[in-house]
């Protein structure tokens, strides 16, 4: 079996943001040993030997509208993989980058993407539970300019006070809510999205320093392993655990799914799901019980 026919990549066009480094850069890697044509994007310079790399600051309409008039014509697969981690202060930095600029690159990008063609975003854990804001997500998601999206996003300060968790949560959103939309569905566009749990990459000691009250490194650190490793004696991610399952998402391996959202955190939301449904149903049979009772 021909291994790169089977992926669907080879001579190919592909675009992929957030390729300098981590889970992008994997994706990157294994993409350009399939035999794509890579065009990659990120604000870091890129050493990888792609088609052609672009600096560009995903945060800023301008910059991505200049980079998108540079791009191909045609377009098999779109990556959106960037994404920063959060701060004080930067709340409306992180929903530009981590999901304003994909779904605007997503949008602009489109009727270049070929029929049967695939969108694959990485989103994150940190989106568990986006159905508890899918409402405001949606109203954000139908706002058709960059600038009304930033006026909203100022009217809601309180909704972004959560930063990368709202951001997440909107991306899967997006996923979910774009995936039948006649623009995608018409010409069988696939669009999917990765969940990655805790993952070792360039960006660590960013999400370490968020993750903590006083910014420090080493306390954040424990309080992600306590979140997301010491429930089951477990082990951060490589790049390459979540960039690999990215390319087979986005290729021809998986040309009938779409509109999912693949946790790939070694079952962690899993379990938070049993158990949460596990708690809901000892809470009913209590009810029955006291309601027999009386």
């Amino acid at each position: 079996m021909d291994l790169k026919k089977l992926f669907g990549y080879e001579k190919k066009c592909v675009v992929i943001t957030g390729a300098a480094s981590g889970m992008s850069r994997s994706a990157t890697e294994l993409l350009l040993n399939l035999g794509a044509n890579v065009y990659a994007i990120d604000k870091n310079p890129i050493d990888l030997p792609v088609t052609e790399a672009f600096e560009v600051d995903l945060s800023q309409k301008e910059e991505i509208d200049k980079v998108i008039s540079k791009l191909p014509e045609r377009i098999d697969a779109l990556f959106l993989c960037h994404g920063i981690a959060a701060f004080p202060g930067q709340e409306l930095l992180v929903q530009k980058v981590n999901f304003y600029s994909q779904k605007y690159m997503t949008e602009q990008l489109l009727e270049r993407i070929v029929d049967h063609g695939s969108v694959t975003f990485i989103s994150s854990v940190g989106g568990f539970g986006w159905q508890s804001v899918y409402k405001e997500a949606v109203e954000l998601i139908n706002l058709p300019t960059w600038e009304e999206a930033i006026k909203w996003y100022e009217n809601h300060p309180k909704l972004i006070e959560s930063a990368y968790v709202f951001a997440k949560q909107c991306l899967e959103s997006y996923v979910t809510y774009k995936c039948m939309s006649h623009e995608f569905i018409d010409r069988k566009i696939r669009i999917n999205a990765i969940n990655p749990g805790d993952t070792t990459t360039g960006l660590t000691a960013d999400f370490n320093k968020s993750t903590s009250p006083n910014g420090d490194e080493f306390e954040g650190e424990e309080m992600i392993s306590n979140i997301f490793l010491k429930s089951w004696n477990g082990y951060a991610a490589s790049p390459e655990d979540m960039g690999y399952p990215m390319v087979v998402i986005g290729s021809a391996i998986c040309s009938y799914m779409s509109g999912q959202l693949i946790y790939i955190d070694y079952g962690l939301t899993s379990s938070w799901t049993s158990a949460a449904l596990l708690t809901e149903s000892q809470k009913s049979v209590e009810e029955i019980t006291q309601e027999t009772n009386n």
